[in-house]
C-alpha cells in the first residue's frame, strides 16, 4: 500500500444513491493490490455499511479525523461523519439528502485549505437532484469555485480538464446550451482559460512548456468565414494574443481532425469551445480511466469523469476505474506541490 508524509485524500461521498458508494467500497477492498493512497470518506457511514452489505463486500467502516486516516487506512474504511436526513436507497436518490451531498464538498475543501488533507476528490453528484433543493449552481464545478471566492474573497475562473491516457481537454465554455455558446465565447473568455490551463499544467503537473491546441468553435473552423465568423473574429484573435504572451498556441484547428493519434502527438492539451466537443473525444478515448480535474483553483480537485448512473447502483457492476484514476491524480498533484 502507498505510504506518504502527505495528509490524506479529502473523498466525497457524491450523490449516496448514486454508484458513489460502490466504487468507493470496492476501491478500499482492492486497496493492498491497488496501493491505493490513504483517502479519508465525508459522507454518512451507514450508507456505507448497508451498501456493502447489499454487495456482499466485508468492509470496516472506522470513524476518523483527517489526522487518524492513514494510520487507520489499512484496516478500515475511515468516514468523516457527514450524515443524510433521509433513508437512502439505491437508484432512488431524495433532495432530502442535497444537504448532506454539498455539505460533504464543503468539509472536504475546508479541511484541504486548513492542510489537514491533501486534495478534494469528489464523487458523482445529479444536479437535478439538487436543484431541487434550491442548488444555484450549474454543476460541481461552479460550486466550487464559488467556495474558493467565499474563502479567499477572491473570484477563481474554474477551467475543466479532463485527463485521460491518451488525451487532455478542456471546454471554454461549460454547462450551457449549445444554443448559448456563441454569445458566451469572447476572446477574453478563451485566453483567460488559455492562461490557467497552461500555469496549471506547468505548475501542478510538472509539465515544462505545454502545448496547446485550440479548436475552432464551427465545422472546418469556420471555412475562411463561409461557415461563421467567430472563429476568425474571436477564436484566432485569442491564439494570437496566447502567443504574444510567450504560450505555445496553435488555432483555430478544425476539430474534426484534432483527435486521431497523430494529431494528438502534437500537443498536450485541447482547447476545446465547447461542452461536447471536449468531452466526446475524451470520453470516447478513456471512458472508464479519464479523470475530471478542475484547474484555476486554490487547491486541488479531481472527479471521476462519469455521473451517479443510478440504474446501477447496489448492483455490484460499477467499474470503479475512474475514481482509482481520480485518487492516483490527485495524490500526484499534491505530491508535486510539495516538491516543486
Amino acid at each position: 500500500m502507498t505510504t506518504t508524509n502527505i495528509p490524506p485524500l479529502a473523498l466525497t461521498m457524491g450523490d449516496p444513491a448514486g454508484i458513489g458508494p460502490d466504487i468507493t467500497l470496492a476501491l478500499w477492498s482492492a486497496r493492498k493490490t491497488l496501493s491505493l493512497p490513504p483517502f479519508l470518506f465525508i459522507g454518512d457511514a451507514r450508507v456505507l455499511c448497508e451498501r456493502a452489505a447489499l454487495l456482499g463486500l466485508d468492509v470496516a467502516i472506522a470513524a476518523a479525523e483527517p489526522e487518524t486516516a492513514a494510520a487507520l487506512f489499512p484496516d478500515a474504511l475511515p468516514v468523516l461523519a457527514c450524515d443524510c436526513a433521509a433513508a437512502v436507497a439505491p437508484g432512488a436518490p431524495s433532495s432530502q439528502n442535497a444537504a448532506a451531498i454539498t455539505g460533504a464538498i464543503e468539509t472536504a475543501v475546508a479541511l484541504t485549505f486548513a492542510g489537514r488533507t491533501s486534495a478534494v476528490v469528489t464523487n458523482p453528484i445529479a444536479k437535478a437532484v439538487l436543484y431541487d433543493a434550491g442548488f444555484g449552481f450549474p454543476g460541481h464545478t461552479e460550486f466550487l469555485a464559488d467556495i474558493a471566492a467565499k474563502a479567499t474573497g477572491r473570484p477563481a475562473l474554474p477551467v475543466m480538464l479532463l485527463a485521460g491516457p491518451k488525451l487532455r481537454s478542456v471546454p471554454v465554455t461549460i454547462h450551457i446550451p449549445l444554443k448559448d455558446v456563441p454569445a458566451a465565447l469572447t476572446e477574453e473568455l478563451i485566453v483567460e482559460t488559455a492562461v490557467i490551463t497552461e500555469r496549471d499544467l506547468r505548475q501542478r503537473f510538472g509539465i515544462a512548456r505545454p502545448r496547446l491546441a485550440i479548436a475552432g468553435l464551427n465545422p472546418h473552423a469556420g471555412e475562411g468565414g463561409a461557415l461563421g465568423l467567430e472563429d476568425d473574429a474571436i477564436v484566432r484573435p485569442a491564439v494570437e494574443r496566447l502567443k504574444a504572451a510567450g504560450i505555445d498556441a496553435l488555432g483555430p484547428l478544425p476539430a474534426d481532425t484534432m483527435f486521431h493519434d497523430a494529431a494528438r502527438a502534437t500537443y498536450d492539451v485541447a482547447l476545446c469551445m465547447y461542452h461536447d466537443q471536449a468531452l466526446i473525444p475524451a470520453k470516447a478515448l478513456g471512458f472508464d480511466d479519464s479523470v475530471n480535474a478542475t484547474l484555476g483553483l486554490p487547491f486541488i480537485r479531481t472527479s471521476p469523469d462519469h455521473g451517479t448512473a443510478f440504474a446501477i447502483a447496489g448492483k455490484g457492476i460499477a467499474r470503479p476505474d475512474s475514481l482509482l484514476a481520480a485518487l492516483r491524480l490527485a495524490y500526484d498533484l499534491a505530491m508535486h506541490e510539495r516538491t516543486a
